[in-house]
């Protein structure tokens, strides 16, 4: 009897600490919709008069909003009016008045490069106002018209306004001012390999083709794609009315036969000619046009063509008058290029081409001339160099985004740099320790930056291209935010499954937290490889992660090996060929760190859970770790990667090309192959709780890939969970989904039982 009631009293005191209560007011009071009430202005938008030293933005605080002028080159920021005078002058004008502190303008403009003289629109009339006299008057503005508003959208004319060309029936036609026939240049046109912009559908109307003209209206050119025997993918529509209807959309899938394919044409206007450019070498190759001021340099059109495997890339250049093709740059870059960080420009007329590399293992820029000789390296270092913000030819520098040069300061976040095209002067814009965003003035002397934390208020600040500050402009009004008890989260800095590589995060805690306690843990995942998610500026609720903890859990995000392009190729190519498991032992091992590091985190009650590539990362965690993760929330997940998009799986799986001989043809036939590990054969593993959730209407990741998972379960005779919502996109994101992963963290990992039957009911 007494071993009875030991047993039970044990049993009472074991099932007391999974049956914690969820706070769902805090949970509401810091969600992101509510939070939003509390907070004005977090950066500032300037707007740059013309090419001068002056700038104007307005800002909003707890005080109301208040707009300024700034001098950068002195320095000194004043108001632009006093919002109590110029509402009060309108007022006189117009007879309307209106709350001083909600006070906003409309149609901002300045004349020219003059700070002083404004004009903006309000109550449907322009106004001048003198801001050095403060004089405010009417005016009638001259309306400029459009001479391009009255054309009809489907015309695409010459420079010179001498030739039309249209697309009709899939088809190019020319016409030549003054006559009133066309002339067809094209007859190979059609639906899904067509000249015109609308080229997935067949109409009897004229359409804009999709050329592009030189700036001598000579020639003109048109890069087609071809989708012909691209394989479909099908979505029912079930809410449509009055009966259920059948989308189709082309999706070209891993290692398929048939994908999207380019061929090149050039056309001469006078000469009413059409010529397939030779643009051939890779099979299956993906072309791209390079944006070049074709308007100023009409002699060559500059492309880039990159293997199926997407291990090698060319820059090519096309002569306009004979069609030739010059090969300028060969690359191989193994596994894959970083096409997100990839840039080429062509610069002064094709004398300097800067572009970009993994060769030495970090993303750098190099310059080239027009024949592919190398000058110089321009960026070194182990660094990623990134895309470029400004350039200046006259000069002859550029400013870039940068990641990971500046010690101590974590290696995704963005600072930007000014370089010259020779590699000298490399200088550092942005110093502060964050994430950046900057804009540049129109002269080029000066750029307003704006960097924050997950843990730091924005900061706006003033500064030169020297690398100079000259002067803060903001920080926000947090006041009330903070009075209500928000606070911020924390940064986290821990190591992967390799004891070695440094990987960063940031966790969440219940506002209300007694450290004495034991907290369920819940990751919030993404693995990229082309991105984290992992919040690096500053944000009220980022991904509902704040309000989530506020139910009683410690939540985190954190990045692992390959998820991450600006941490060098080593890093981004880590899960290569491995799509399904790379990032799991690092995360594994993250929550594993920080349980030994904070005493209040309970690994007897782990969850995970995300969207997309994090819903497909949830289930195979839970499924490779079934006796670590104990509740898994996977939404839109691309659980079966052999059905998810081809560029993802190629690029980040890989593609093996094989060559087969044909001796009658004597040719080469090539074929391509992928195949990549699934959730889905590892169904079986499932201990803990699942809940898989899928929109119909997903376009990106179909349901198909949720509904073989939910299969492969059943077939394991496994007990799990599945929400289908009905019309549903792939970004899903309302508030009954936010809700429903909320409740069921709370009913699976705090023992809480939640009968009410409105989702809505702890709003």
């Amino acid at each position: 009897m007494m071993r009875s009631i030991v047993c039970i009293l044990l049993f009472l005191m074991g099932s007391s600490v999974f049956a914690q209560k969820a706070n769902f007011e805090a949970c509401v009071k810091f969600s992101e919709s509510n939070l939003s009430d509390y907070v004005h202005s977090l950066s500032v938008y300037p707007s740059w008069i013309g090419n001068s030293d002056f700038f104007w933005y307005y800002y909003t605080t707890g005080d109301g909003t208040v707009y300024y002028l700034v001098d950068a080159k002195k320095g000194k920021k004043q108001e632009l009016f006093s919002t109590e005078r110029l509402a009060a002058r309108l007022a006189e004008l117009t007879g309307k008045t209106e709350d001083v502190r909600n006070f906003k303008l409309g149609g901002f403009r300045f004349e020219g490069d003059n700070p002083y003289q404004l004009m903006f629109s309000k109550y449907g009339k322009d106004f001048e106002y003198d801001v050095k006299r403060d004089v405010l008057k009417e005016y009638s503005r001259e309306r400029k018209e459009n001479r391009f508003s009255r054309v009809p959208y489907w015309q695409r004319w010459s420079p010179d306004s001498n030739y039309m060309v249209y697309a009709y029936k899939h088809n190019v036609y020319i016409q030549e001012k003054g006559d009133t026939t066309s002339y067809q240049l094209t007859t190979d046109g059609e639906r899904y390999y067509s000249y015109s912009f609308q080229r997935d559908k067949d109409t009897d109307k004229k359409e804009g083709a999709s050329i592009t003209w030189s700036g001598d209206s000579k020639v003109f050119y048109s890069l087609r794609q071809d989708r012909r025997n691209v394989g479909e993918g099908y979505l029912i529509d079930h809410l449509a009315e009055p009966r259920p209807t059948l989308r189709t959309y082309k999706f070209p899938m891993p290692g398929e036969k048939y994908v999207y394919t380019y061929d090149l044409h050039l056309f001469n206007a006078e000469k009413r000619s059409h010529q397939v450019v030779d643009i051939a070498k890779y099979p299956d190759q993906e072309v791209k046009v390079i944006l070049f001021d074709f308007n100023k340099y009409p002699e060559y059109i500059y492309f880039t063509r990159k293997s199926r495997t997407c291990d090698e890339m060319d820059l090519c250049r096309v002569d306009t008058r004979t069609g030739e093709v010059f090969e300028i740059i060969h690359e191989r870059c193994e596994p894959h290029f970083t096409e997100q960080l990839f840039e080429c420009r062509i610069l002064n007329g094709g004398e300097d081409i800067l572009w970009w590399s993994e060769r030495s293992g970090w993303g750098q820029y190099y310059l080239y001339n027009k024949d592919g000789q190398l000058k110089n390296p321009v960026t070194t270092g182990d660094f990623m160099a990134g895309r470029i913000t400004e350039m200046d030819t006259l000069g002859r520098s550029f400013v870039f985004e940068g990641y990971g040069r500046e010690k101590g300061i974590n290696p995704e976040y963005r600072l930007f740099y000014k370089v010259n095209f020779d590699g000298s002067d490399l200088t550092l814009l942005t110093p502060g320790d964050g994430f950046h965003s900057i804009d540049l003035a129109k002269n080029g002397k000066y750029l307003i930056d704006n960097y924050s934390r997950a843990d730091q208020e924005p900061i706006a600040e003033l500064r030169d291209t020297k690398g100079r500050k000259i002067m803060e402009l903001e920080r926000p009004d947090l006041r009330l935010l903070y009075e209500m008890g928000w606070r911020k989260p924390e940064r986290i800095k821990v190591k992967a499954a390799d004891g070695i590589t440094d990987l960063y995060g940031v966790m969440y805690r219940p506002f209300d937290m007694d450290s004495t306690r034991k907290y369920p843990i819940i990751i919030n995942v993404y693995p990229g490889p082309q991105e984290n998610f992992v919040p690096q500026s500053f944000t009220l609720d980022d991904n509902g992660n704040e309000s989530l903890a506020q139910l009683g859990f410690i939540v985190i995000n954190v990045g692992f090996r390959g998820s991450c392009f600006t941490r060098g190729r080593n890093y981004h190519c880590f899960g290569y060929g491995n799509l399904r498991d790379y990032a799991l032992a690092d995360c594994k091992f993250v929550i594993e760190q920080l349980a030994n590091r904070y005493s209040f985190i309970d690994l007897d009650r782990v969850g995970i859970y995300g969207h997309s590539g994090g819903g497909f990362m949830a289930a195979a965690s839970i499924l490779t770790y079934p006796d670590f993760y104990k509740v898994a929330v996977a939404a839109s997940g691309n659980h079966d990667n052999n059905i998810y998009t081809k560029w993802w799986g190629e690029t980040y799986h890989g593609v093996k090309m094989h060559e087969k001989k044909v001796e009658k043809r004597d040719s080469v036939v090539y074929s391509f192959g992928s195949k990549i590990p699934t959730t889905i054969e590892l169904a079986k593993n499932l201990k803990g709780k699942l809940l898989l959730i899928t929109g119909d209407m997903d376009i990106n990741v179909h349901m198909a890939h949720t509904i073989r998972l939910a299969n492969a379960l059943m077939q394991a005779n496994k007990r799990f969970d599945l929400m289908l919502i009905p019309g549903a996109d792939h970004g899903l994101g309302s508030p009954y989904y936010v809700n429903l992963i909320r409740y069921y963290f709370v009913e699976n990992l705090l023992g809480q039982r939640l009968d009410n039957v409105d989702m809505d009911e702890i709003d």
